[in-house]
């Protein structure tokens, strides 16, 4: 089977594990579908898997919470579409969903290279939300600044121009004081190690060698003999568990120090099993991280047994949930499924001021009761709370985390103020 014909039916198979959503007891006969863009297969495909499961766990909890009054006066569903982990595919499946379903709302994508091209080409110029989960890359806030996502891009994930810092000081306090790269050749991988390396040397460390790749090769024995050159004691690997795992096993199989510093979609448990727990008690990592709130805590008794083999700390999971419940309540909100009003309703229900609500079905509930009535609410997600600067960015602590006995351990969080105070020390660009 060609590979063309075995995306077509993963993402086929995807749609009906994940789009078709149970209906709720007196459920409103009309459905508001809103599109959902994220890789189901390819490098990226684990994050969008374990995405829509979180999508699906919120807009059943939010129909159930709605019960016969709807949201918005429908039931809310999700349009979902198989991005392949590239541009090209995102761009056309989004181009279907705005054109021809004429959804006001995209949730996606996961990664940087598939919601850049997306937005500058469809929900941007077309006036359509779109909300990414997992998108770091600073050049959609470049992009905002310049105006080219004309305020329809939100992410509810910190920009990699805090977490490269975040990095940078980890790693020098780890000791890792010398290391070679290998990072992903797209516009997250780039800019990640843009923003890692003008901290890691201002603060003493030394990068051997940076060596790029393209996703989806055969090999990457090429590119792993050109990082060990000049013996590294560490490699920091910014990829994605399929590619990752290749590039880690072939370091060790060259005989690579198995000391690592990996990148927040690195920490997943796929990429353990595969490479071996053995290899990897010298791992580090850091994450955009959380501030553990009542909706946390429902997120990890809710979401593993409906997840299909999830768990509840997977990349893209908890900022998934949190994407969706922040498009769904903004929905309600706005009490249309038009997009400006749901553009304006996003800022309307993360904003300080307003009675905090949680996730979960007895939150939401209240969310909801709140909005019927008129009042402000502030949605607290699995992430804690959530604010949009003017480019549609959030910003939050960091997660630093180790690889032991294969599990990933969190030993620490890194606050916004300490990485910010990193930046200060830094030279001007």
């Amino acid at each position: 089977m060609s590979f063309a014909r075995r995306a077509a039916l993963a993402a086929a198979v995807a749609a009906a594990a994940f789009g078709a959503l149970p209906a709720a007891a007196q459920a409103p006969a009309c459905t508001h579908n809103v599109g959902m863009v994220v890789s189901l297969t390819g490098p990226a495909g684990r994050f969008g898997q374990a995405a829509a499961k979180s999508v699906e766990l919120a807009f059943n909890e939010l129909n159930a919470a709605a019960g016969a009054t709807g949201i918005a006066g429908c039931r809310l569903g999700f349009d979902l579409r198989d991005a392949q982990s590239q541009g090209s595919v995102a761009v056309d499946q989004a181009r279907q969903l705005v054109d021809l379903r004429r959804t006001p709302a995209i949730i996606g994508g996961i990664i940087s290279s598939v919601s850049i091209p997306i937005v500058t080409s469809v929900t941007g110029p077309a006036g359509v939300v779109q909300i990414s989960p997992a998108s770091s890359s600073p050049t959609l806030t470049r992009m905002a600044v310049e105006g080219q996502t004309r305020g329809w891009f939100f992410r509810t994930i910190t920009s990699d121009a805090l977490q490269g810092t975040a990095a940078a000081r980890y790693a020098m306090d780890q000791g890792l004081r010398r290391l070679a790269i290998i990072h992903v050749n797209n516009d997250f991988g780039v800019n990640m190690v843009n923003e890692f390396r003008r901290a890691y040397v201002a603060l003493g460390g030394t990068i051997i060698s940076t060596t790029p790749y393209n996703q989806g090769q055969a090999s990457y024995a090429p590119e792993v003999t050109n990082a060990l050159r000049g013996d590294p004691p560490a490699l920091y690997l910014v990829s994605y568990p399929g590619d990752g795992t290749t590039i880690a096993r072939t370091w060790i199989q060259q005989g690579g120090p198995a000391t690592f510093l990996l990148n927040d979609g690195m920490n997943s448990a796929d990429f353990i099993r595969d490479v071996g727990p053995r290899f990897l008690n010298n791992a580090f990592g850091t994450s955009s991280g959380t501030v553990t709130t009542p909706s946390t805590e429902y997120f990890a008794r809710a979401y593993p047994p409906m997840s299909g083999g999830f768990g509840a700390g997977a990349p893209a999971a908890d900022r998934a949930f949190d994407a969706a419940a922040i498009l769904g309540l903004a929905i309600a909100k706005a009490g249309r499924f038009e997009a400006a009003a749901i553009r304006d309703a996003i800022r309307q229900v993360t904003a300080p001021g307003g009675t905090e609500v949680h996730a979960g079905p007895e939150g939401f509930a209240r969310g909801l009761e709140l909005i019927r009535a008129g009042q402000a609410i502030r949605y607290i997600g699995v992430i804690g709370p959530v604010e949009f600067d003017a480019n549609g960015d959030i910003t939050g602590p960091f997660r630093k985390w180790r690889i032991q006995n294969g599990e990933i351990v969190t030993v620490g969080q890194m606050t916004v103020e300490e990485v910010q105070a990193v930046q200060r020390q830094l030279p001007p660009r």
